[in-house]
């Protein structure tokens, strides 16, 4: 089958999102990286009254807190990506990877036809279902396909 075809037609469900953590807007990073390190997950949803109104994630932590020298006990709210893009689990694989590819994104919230909180879609999902799914296409390409070697090897 296609690539290109089956990014179309398989949609989010299929890729099996990972269970929604969440934590709340007034709960501290400290306790969200607590919660992420228990659940060993990179990212949290963050819902007030059932209401997804952000994500926290890794990098939110490294660059809005640690880089910034912020304490732990900052708020979520402080820190996390408000709004967050979202992807529906009836869409196509191809649309989450678009919104992944145009915000730059490693996690999205999936939602469902009610639009409540299902999942979460990370790229690394992406990567199995691709390897998984279509491994002579991913498994065979050189790590730098537009670079020859300097010199022939072998004999």
């Amino acid at each position: 089958m296609e690539l290109a075809r089956n990014l179309k037609i398989d949609s989010v469900s299929r890729l099996t999102p990972t269970p929604p953590h969440q934590i709340g807007p007034d709960r501290t990073v400290a306790d969200a990286v607590a919660l992420m390190k228990e659940k060993n997950v990179g990212c949290l949803l963050v819902c007030d009254a059932g209401r997804l109104v952000g994500i926290l994630t890794e990098r939110d932590v490294m660059v809005r807190v640690v880089a910034q020298n912020r304490p732990l006990s900052t708020p979520v709210v402080e820190c996390m990506t408000p709004d967050p893009i979202t992807v529906s689990s009836k869409e196509s694989i191809r649309a989450a990877l678009e919104r992944m590819q145009l915000g730059n994104y490693r996690h999205l919230p999936v939602l469902d036809e009610q639009g409540r909180i299902v999942g979460v879609l990370s790229i690394k999902r992406i990567v199995h279902y691709l390897v998984e799914h279509f491994p002579g296409i991913v498994c065979t390409q050189p790590p730098r396909p537009k670079k020859s070697p300097p010199k022939r090897e072998g004999a």
